[in-house]
This record gives C-alpha cells, structure tokens and sequence, in this order.
C-alpha cells in the first residue's frame, strides 16, 4: 500500500549511498522539492539518470550526491551550460564523474523496457551517428526474422524514482497534466518509488484529461507544495525564467556556487524554508 510521509523522511528511508536515481519530469513538474533534501541529507555515491538533467542534477553534481550519470542531453535550458556538470566532467571538481550518453528516444525506450521487466531495448537508432564511439553499451543485432540490423541498449530499472505531480488521492493514486516525459515508465520501472504532489485531494481520475499512475506502482507519497520550483506545474504556478538565468552566474564559479547553497540550501529546514530565503533576495 503506498504510505504518506514527510518528504524528508522518504528520503531518508528510500535512498541509499550508492543507488541509482531517475528524477524524472520533462519541462515542468521537475522534483527539485526531493533533489535538495538529497543534498540537505548529503546522500552520497548515487548513479543519476535522467533525460534531461538540468539545474536540479547540477546542484546535486555540484555538492558531491553524484559519481555517474546517465542522460539524453544536459544543460540550463534557454541559458547555456550546466557549470557543476561540466567542471565535474573536465576537471573532477568536486569529484570525477562518470557519464553514460545516450539519445532521447534510446533513454525512453530503456525506461519502457524496464517498466516490462525486460533487461533490454530494441530498437532502430544510432546508425549512421557518433553515440556507440562514446558508449560502448550501445550494441546492434540482426533481426531473427526480418535480417533488418536492430539497435540494443540495457533498459533502465533504477532503484529509486522520484517524480513531482499535481495531485494524488488519499489511496495513493497520481494525477498529471500537462507536458509529460517518462514519469509513468520510471515510476514502473524502479524498485521503489516517491512521488511529491502539490496538493492530496479526495479522489482523482482522468475524465478531465490527464494521466494517473495507480496507486500499485507508487510506494510513497510526499506533499511537496511548490515543489517543482523553479520549473512549473501546469495548473499551478509558472516556471521561474528568471531563476534560470540567474543560476548561470551562481553556478559559474564552484566556490561561489559552495557558498550560495550553503546560503540558501543547507542552512534551510525544508523546502518552504529554502524558497523563503530564495524570495526575501529577490529569486522567486
């Protein structure tokens, strides 16, 4: 039965040293609410996976949660680059990571054939581009029945995934809306999952539109109020382009970037604390 905690308390019952996260959420409904209790509990040694890692993986990069990272394209979206990451990648700072590279529809694939159970994805893709030079998981096979040449990658089946929603129900049912990646398949196919929701309401369903994951897939609930900030929620509140741009300079310099998350993460109790401190300087 999917249990109700306080986000913190998830967290530091679901995550372990040395697990392997997907934090899934495409545009919007990015779980940064989860990504900085990560950082508060200063969870070690993890193997990042995600689509799209953006500014919620690079303050992790940068505060040391990361050794490895699997994704599909990296970068400050509408900004430039993702700096913790980068620096990370070229100079160790503050430690070497190790990066997987794949293509957007590869990392889907992967995530819909763990969700299946099944321990890889076929498809067609990467012939003809540079991606197997730099990954040497990416392998090809002969279709037994057509002789067609097939792409084979390892699917996806991350022990924990996090995803950030709208609404869930009091039996642990998760409605979304709005642009969705791989929220659904991540959620199937990791061992456990948390999903933070801006509000728990009576019941929730797809008449309206939408899509609901069933409360059989989900392990934990969180209510995490404004939790995607500074990406969006469709419904509730819009992304925050102004943070993004001023992430750029913060994140420039490691020390500079040590001393803003000291400033405003660490020292924060929980996340409403953590966007009190954002918004009385002017961040949100």
């Amino acid at each position: 039965m999917t249990e109700f905690l306080p986000l913190a308390e998830a967290i530091r019952r679901e995550l372990r040293p040395g697990c392997s996260l997907a934090a899934e959420g495409f545009t919007h409904l990015i779980p940064h609410a989860a990504g900085a209790e990560i950082i508060r509990q200063g969870i070690r040694g993890l193997t990042l996976i995600r689509m799209t890692p953006d500014i919620i993986y690079d303050q992790m990069i940068g505060m040391g949660c990361a050794d490895r990272v699997v994704f599909s394209w990296g970068g400050n979206p509408g900004v430039g680059s993702l700096y913790r990451l980068r620096e990370a990648l070229e100079r160790g700072v503050p430690h070497p990571v190790e990066l997987e590279e794949h293509a957007h529809a590869a990392m889907a694939a992967a995530f819909a054939a763990g969700a299946a159970g099944m321990p890889c994805a076929v498809f067609k893709g990467y012939r003809g581009t540079g991606y197997p030079e730099v990954n040497p998981k990416i392998r090809f096979m002969t279709c037994p029945f057509s002789g067609e040449q097939l792409t084979v990658i390892p699917s996806l089946r991350p022990d924990v995934a996090i995803i950030h929603a709208q609404r869930a129900d009091r039996r642990g049912n998760v409605w979304l809306d709005g642009i969705l990646g791989v929220q659904k398949e991540a959620v199937l196919a990791a061992a456990r999952s948390i999903v933070t929701v801006e509000e728990i309401v009576a019941s929730v369903d797809e008449r309206g539109g939408g899509r609901v994951i069933p409360h059989w897939a989900v392990d934990v609930v969180c209510a995490a109020p404004l939790g995607a900030f500074p990406s969006y929620a469709q419904g509730y509140y819009d992304r925050s382009n102004a943070f993004y741009q001023r992430w750029g300079e913060v994140s420039r310099d490691y020390d500079g970037f040590r001393a803003w998350m000291e400033r405003y993460l660490l020292a924060s109790g929980d996340f409403t604390d953590y966007l009190s401190r954002l918004k009385a300087d002017g961040y949100v």
